[in-house]
């Protein structure tokens, strides 16, 4: 009796908890609604996003860096329709100012047609085609034309035993046209290289404050003195090249020897030359650091009974020689070059370099060795792209003085 009223009361239990999560179920929840005064909070972020679109605009770079968009574009891409062009006639010639226009005739080929002119008066004008991806990229070709004028250029002398005080100067003209072949057999480390100009010299009494060649040598004295002559230049050159671009490369090397061949019409002043030139770049701390170096000869040989004439006589003292020294300082028959950078990489277009040259000129090729050289040390900096060198500006300092040097090219 007792278990059946116990066996009721649980089932009445279960069968009240079951009912009242039924009614807990069904039961609508009860209303948190916001008032309308009250945004949502969809809402609310739907009119931030509207706020932003008025407010929307493409961005302006400033003045500053726009003029270094520009820059970088120009040293990444190559030259612009319009560009700057620092090229001087002739070393020497003082502070350049020029331009140029550069027509694409196709993806790779261009025409450049480019001017400048020099506050010592040296102008010079040229129009050049250029295809540097022939034959699937294995061959470059170049057809230049062109005139200059230099009207002050130096002459001091033959050997290293010449001063400053000797220095007189001489004027020429030169209209050229010339085509060069370039020429890789092997995907740019076996080179070839060919090529033929077509020129004609008239050297003229110099100006400037210095005496003029003609008043202190004639042309039994020195070979080319009032001279107009025409010259087919032909030149070939065989080498091993795995730099990265001739204009700027942190590694690799060139080895090559040109053969040079100065035809004068006119059978008196024609000669040959050789050039033995060495260059290799040693990059260190993944090419934060390049140790550049370069060796270079030249060695002139006389045709029959011709002469060489003195304007084109091989020289130290330039830009692109002996840096501390003043323009064409040396000229003899023969010469020797040796010169060493340590360069720095300041950021991807910007490097330093500290460097040392040495060299000399001589009569006789047996005394191209390394004993009385003539030396000079110095700092520059170098504006470059991946692969040329747009300008490099580089002090120099010798027992002669010091000197500025402003290039459109690279060193080596």
């Amino acid at each position: 009796m007792l278990a059946s009223t116990m066996q009721k009361c649980g089932a009445t239990r279960m069968n009240t908890a079951w009912w009242l999560v039924l009614v807990i179920v069904m039961s609508p929840l009860p209303s948190f609604a916001q008032t309308p005064s009250e945004p949502t909070r969809e809402a609310v972020i739907e009119g931030a996003q509207a706020e932003k679109l008025n407010d929307l605009h493409p961005y302006e770079p400033g003045r500053m860096e726009g003029l270094l968009n520009r820059a970088e574009d120009i040293l990444v891409n190559g030259v612009p329709r319009w560009h700057p062009f620092f090229d001087n006639a002739y070393y020497g010639g003082g502070f350049t100012l020029g331009a140029g226009y550069a027509h694409h005739v196709s993806p790779y080929s261009m025409v450049d047609v480019r001017g400048s002119y020099t506050v010592l008066g040296y102008k010079l004008l040229e129009a050049e085609f250029t295809s540097p991806r022939l034959f699937h990229r294995r061959g470059s070709l170049s057809v230049l034309g062109g005139w200059r004028e230099a009207t002050q250029a130096a002459f001091y002398g033959l050997g290293m035993g010449t001063a400053l005080q000797d220095r007189t100067n001489f004027d020429f003209q030169e209209p050229y046209g010339s085509t060069t072949f370039t020429f890789w057999p092997t995907r740019r480390l076996f080179m070839l290289r060919g090529g033929v100009e077509l020129s004609r010299w008239s050297q003229r009494e110099g100006e400037g404050s210095f005496p003029s060649v003609d008043k202190v040598y004639t042309p039994t004295t020195l070979p080319g003195v009032g001279t107009t002559t025409t010259y087919v230049h032909s030149q070939g050159t065989v080498g091993f090249d795995w730099r990265t671009s001739p204009g700027y490369s942190r590694r690799g090397g060139f080895y090559g020897v040109t053969l040079h061949d100065y035809t004068d019409h006119d059978e008196k002043l024609g000669f040959r030359q050789v050039d033995y030139e060495a260059i290799q770049h040693f990059p260190i701390l993944r090419e934060s650091w390049v140790i550049s170096l370069r060796g270079y000869a030249q060695t002139s040989y006389t045709k029959d009974d011709q002469q060489i004439p003195f304007f084109l006589l091989p020289y130290v003292g330039s830009g692109s020689t002996m840096r501390g020294f003043e323009s064409h300082r040396f000229r003899d028959q023969n010469r020797i070059v040796a010169q060493a950078e340590w360069r720095i990489m300041v950021n991807r277009f910007i490097d330093t370099a500290f460097f040392f040259d040495a060299g000399k000129v001589t009569a006789r090729r047996a005394d191209l060795d390394f004993t009385g050289l003539k030396s000079d040390y110095g700092f520059g900096v170098r504006f470059h792209g991946p692969f040329g060198t747009p300008l490099r500006v580089d002090v120099a300092r010798s027992p002669e003085g010091t000197q500025l040097v402003m290039s459109a090219h690279a060193m080596f």
